[in-house]
């Protein structure tokens, strides 16, 4: 599976942006897909997964109510809406595909993006 992430970009604090990450190779749609980021001296963190068919969903407490994640199977597509985006989320944002049952630990997923930058400015 090889994952290309994109949608970051500089905005302001309120201001939305949403994240796409296009998949290709193996079967896109019997993956979890998860959303990570890493801020600037500090470790990857977990922001969201999805099941493959999107019956089990889970995020950071820190996202929650904010974010929204979304995958389309037919387009091997994830996303992840985010609302009202805060200066504390500027990071690296990382989508990974996870063959196993794991949902929110970076290490459970076997293939990583390449990571878009979101900066929020205050």
């Amino acid at each position: 599976v090889q994952l290309q992430a994109s949608g970051g970009g500089l905005v302001q604090a309120g201001d939305s942006l949403r994240l796409s990450c296009a998949a290709s190779g193996r079967i896109f749609s019997t993956y979890i897909m998860g959303w990570f980021r890493q801020a600037p001296g500090k470790e990857r963190e977990f922001v969201a997964a999805i099941s493959w068919n999107a019956v089990r969903i889970y995020y950071a407490d820190s996202v929650k109510g904010r974010f929204t994640i979304s995958r389309d199977n037919a387009k091997n597509t994830v996303y992840l809406q985010m609302n009202n985006l805060k200066p504390e989320d500027t990071a690296v944002y990382y989508c990974a595909a996870s063959g196993s049952s794991y949902y929110t630990e970076a290490r459970g997923y076997d293939y990583w993006g390449q990571g878009t930058q979101v900066t929020v400015s205050s």
